[in-house]
């Protein structure tokens, strides 16, 4: 699976966490820390599954 594909699909579940947290009435602050960890862990699994092996 490409980088950017899985990277997208990420960002799009994190927008609809941070939208249903607006409709919890969760302060602001809280939304953009969990959207924060959330990319930073996306970045982290999509790059771990999209790189290729290193040839031994």
């Amino acid at each position: 699976m490409n980088f950017g594909i899985y990277l997208i699909g990420y960002i799009i579940v994190i927008a609809g966490v941070v939208y249903f947290m607006n409709l919890a009435h969760i302060h602001s602050q809280w939304i953009a820390a969990v959207a924060v960890i959330m990319l930073g862990i996306g970045i982290l699994t999509a790059v771990k599954n999209t790189r290729t092996k290193d040839p031994s």
